[in-house]
């Protein structure tokens, strides 16, 4: 099965009372806990002022790869960028191991979600440049964890393909195209562009927007799918979540164009945007109908992108040369 342990365990179970137990000998902390969704792991929202998150890796997530994700939000943590910063434990501790699994505490950054937000081209233009950024600032970090290998990686499509009969029938035949252009086209040239640590998952439930004004970006969440990979894999994550699929060609450039305008891309890079974005929504579409065939009583968070997938895929199709 291509999608792997890291996405086929299903989250770790711990009552909330446990886990406020666990928050208070390691901590120090005495709250209430409010249950937060999450793909892989186990999350509460800690009631405490300020509030903070506290997080229970998934048990198929090999330490290292946790440890990647903490070294890189501390290596964040003076970039500027509106991060969660990681709360030491009393130990002194990053990273706290339990009978339950490995526990980490941080910040709750406040906000509104982007995917309940209103969309505007201004916002696109935000969000490239706050990729181009991000990935700027993570463009030194290394770490062994860097190299997992995860599904959700666009370098990786070509093992999609026992997923596609999973995808919802009328859009098979744009997914087999794309897939094809894929491995034709981008897949053997992938290996020759510039690569670093990218978030890889850049979509509008892990950002928050300011309530006051949703053209402003204020949080970035779930750093759970970084990786190194290609960097223009990362931006299209990013882009396909950008797309107005009344108005796919002008969205994408009001994203791509800002992003560019920070973080200048290749030409070869520039040449294969449109394909990968097509590509990662692919790949949503593949994974997410069948983990939700999987795990029902989790379907409707699991399949929460796949309508704006399925809009995106179908109008960027006829876009892809001329952009």
């Amino acid at each position: 099965m291509p999608l792997g342990s890291n996405l086929t365990t299903p989250p770790p179970i711990l009552p909330a009372s446990q886990a406020q137990a666990l928050l208070a000998r390691h901590w120090g902390i005495t709250a209430p806990l409010t249950p937060l969704t999450s793909e892989r792991d186990l999350n509460f929202r800690v009631e405490s002022a300020p509030r903070h998150v506290l997080k229970l890796a998934n048990p198929a997530e090999p330490l290292a790869v946790t440890d990647f994700q903490t070294q890189a939000l501390l290596h964040l943590s003076n970039s500027g960028l509106a991060v969660p910063a990681v709360i030491p434990a009393l130990d002194g501790g990053h990273m706290v191991k339990t009978e339950h699994g490995l526990l980490r505490l941080l910040t709750y950054l406040e906000g509104a979600p982007l995917h309940a937000a209103a969309h505007s081209d201004a916002q696109r233009a935000a969000m490239g440049r706050l990729n181009a950024n991000l990935t700027r600032a993570l463009a030194a970090f290394r770490h062994p964890g860097e190299a997992q290998d995860l599904q959700w990686d666009i370098r990786h499509a070509a093992r999609l393909a026992p997923l596609l009969p999973n995808i919802p029938a009328d859009l098979r035949g744009l997914c087999d195209a794309t897939l094809d252009a894929f491995q034709t086209r981008a897949l053997p040239i992938l290996p020759d562009l510039p690569w670093q640590v990218v978030h890889n998952d850049l979509n509008p439930h892990n950002l928050l927007v300011s309530p006051k004004d949703p053209d402003q970006i204020t949080g970035i969440l779930d750093f759970g799918d970084m990786l190194r990979t290609a960097r223009v894999c990362d931006m299209a994550v990013t882009a396909s979540y950008q797309i107005d699929p009344a108005r796919p060609g002008q969205s994408l450039t009001a994203f791509a164009s800002a992003y560019h305008a920070t973080l200048p891309l290749t030409p070869a890079e520039l040449a294969l945007l449109s394909l990968l974005t097509r590509t990662r929504m692919l790949t949503t579409l593949a994974i997410a109908h069948t983990r939700a065939a999987r795990y029902p009583e989790n379907a409707a968070y699991i399949l929460r992108n796949t309508p704006s997938a399925a809009a995106g895929l179908r109008a960027l199709t006829d876009l892809d040369w001329s952009l």
